[in-house]
């Protein structure tokens, strides 16, 4: 029987033994190159390692095709597989040996953690896929993946072609939309009529994830995390004089760690830090302003014997609190303006190698509320246009896919029936996304409803503070419409409302497997 795949970042001890081991007893990192496409203007090349194979073959379709350097760019997907050592970390190696090689990753897919094939009695798999460009020809880059392999310990072993978990990061790589003809070309390696993604509806598409010993993951806190088992709770900790729910509440180190205590105990799973104010127009305050409010609290949550098991999240625009909040202790960063208030946030995110919330917001929290930045002929559609245009710059700045967490900005530059249309349209909002990339459609999705003014102008709530009934249904119908964190004040409350959800959710995909 293969192992089971845990999938908790509390147990980091569970990640050290990592990358693609073919064989029972290997010792040694390893990383596996599974198939490598590649299809530039005038040829068409695939290399593969199948059973027992010791070395790349290619594949010419066009004659006279060169292994030479080329002077255009070629367009390529390299697939990569780890199960031995800190197999994210070999990901992380393999990626920068790329870019000092020449291949330039411009996209990635979703991160796969799947139990070993063939060989069973071995540590499960990460498995993803990356798309780059580069002026290598076919026998030049081959070359240049087997040294990486090599530098990273890599042993030769079992290739495997048209299996869930190599297929899986290909159509991540896609978009619904076939929008050129090198996507077009990519579907043609599959025997089926309609490409890839009729390969991976064969395989069994979507409904695999979470069966057959494969699974999403994010690399968090020293571990992976399944974001799809159940709905996470991320409790605020406002550290401001003049948030608009509970500003100046938690005037010193003490209360707020009896804060943070208590919201652990009702069953919070993040801890959101905030040391400036994001309310509508609120006054920007200084970097060394916001860390000094920030890194005593921070440090003080980080030793509390409670906060096993826990993440700690830091809300901020600014990429040096970015960076020296990680420093300190914090596991992801929640950015509202999704790098737009700070040109260096995404570079930082991605050596800071921890998830990245992305926020929809129009302008910033003086100007969000202007006339202008409400203006929407469709505010699902533009949401999702915004957004991925975002996350489509950190990506290319070098932030994985698999390390992405999208909000489409529930409140910010947002009219009351925007933020309903919302609630409601997070499976519209992912289909419009997945046009463009499906791993970045099937990323975590979070909203932050909680006490805002919208509820308050529905229910007649003037007080920040009344709003939790109201904060409850929004939320049940975010988590009912497919969100996976909600951000929340009242934890407890909530955290009922998100444990029915969740069963309610459930008992669905049980009754539709039944009828398949």
């Amino acid at each position: 029987m293969p192992p089971s795949c845990s999938n908790s970042f509390n147990k980091p001890e569970r990640w050290h033994i990592s990358l693609k081991s073919f064989s029972k007893t290997e010792a040694s990192a390893q990383m596996g190159i599974l198939k490598c496409l590649g299809l530039p203007r005038h040829q068409v090349f695939t290399a593969k390692k199948y059973l027992n194979v010791s070395s790349f073959s290619c594949l010419h379709t066009a004659q006279n095709s060169s292994v030479e350097a080329h002077s255009q760019d070629e367009d390529v997907v390299i697939a990569l597989g780890s199960n031995v050592g800190n197999r994210v970390h070999n990901f992380k190696e393999a990626l920068k040996m790329m870019k000092k090689s020449g291949i330039q990753v411009t996209r990635h897919a979703c991160l796969y953690e799947t139990a070993p094939a063939y060989i069973t009695d071995q540590p499960c798999f990460i498995n993803s896929a990356v798309r780059a460009v580069t002026k290598l020809g076919p026998h030049e880059l081959l070359a240049a993946l087997k040294r990486i392999e090599k530098n990273l310990g890599r042993t030769d072993g079992i290739r495997i072609w048209e299996r869930p978990f190599v297929i899986a990061p290909l159509v991540d790589l896609l978009g619904s939309a076939i929008d050129n003809d090198t996507v077009a070309s990519w579907h043609s390696f599959s025997s089926h009529s309609g490409g890839l993604f009729e390969l991976w509806e064969k395989l069994g598409g979507e409904s695999l994830i979470g069966q057959e010993g494969i699974c999403r993951v994010m690399p968090v806190a020293n571990g992976l995390l399944d974001w799809s088992l159940r709905t996470s709770v991320m409790g605020i900790l406002n550290l401001t004089p003049d948030s608009f729910s509970d500003g100046g509440n938690f005037p010193s180190v003490e209360s707020a760690v009896s804060q943070v205590r208590l919201m652990i105990s009702e069953g919070a799973d993040i801890i959101d830090i905030g040391a400036q104010s994001m309310r509508p127009k609120a006054s920007r305050i200084s970097v060394e302003e916001e860390l000094s409010r920030l890194i005593p609290v921070l440090e003080a949550v980080k030793s509390m014997p409670e906060l096993e098991g826990k993440l700690i999240s830091v809300d901020t625009f600014y990429s040096d609190v970015a960076s020296e909040a990680v420093s300190r202790g914090a596991h992801l960063i929640n950015d509202v303006s999704a790098g737009q208030l700070d040109p260096n946030m995404f570079k930082v995110i991605a050596d800071l190698d921890v998830p990245y919330v992305a926020m929809h917001m129009r302008g910033d929290p003086c100007t969000m509320q202007s006339s202008e930045n409400l203006k929407y002929d469709d505010v699902c559609k533009e949401v999702s246009s915004e957004l991925y245009s975002r996350v489509r710059q950190a990506e290319l700045s070098g932030i994985p896919a698999w390390r992405i967490i999208i909000d489409p900005g529930i409140g910010f530059s947002k009219k009351p029936e925007d933020n309903l249309d919302i609630l409601t349209g997070l499976p519209a909002i992912r289909a419009e996304i997945a046009k463009s990339s499906f791993a970045i459609s099937r990323a975590p999705i979070l909203i932050g409803p909680s006490r805002k003014r919208f509820l308050g102008d529905i229910c007649s709530r003037p007080s920040a503070v009344e709003r939790d009934p109201a904060t409850i249904a929004s939320i049940t119908a975010g988590v009912l419409a497919g969100a996976n964190i909600v951000r929340v004040h009242n934890v407890k409350d909530n955290c009922d409302a998100v444990k029915l959800c969740d069963a309610i959710l459930k008992r669905k995909r049980s009754a539709m497997e039944s009828r398949q």
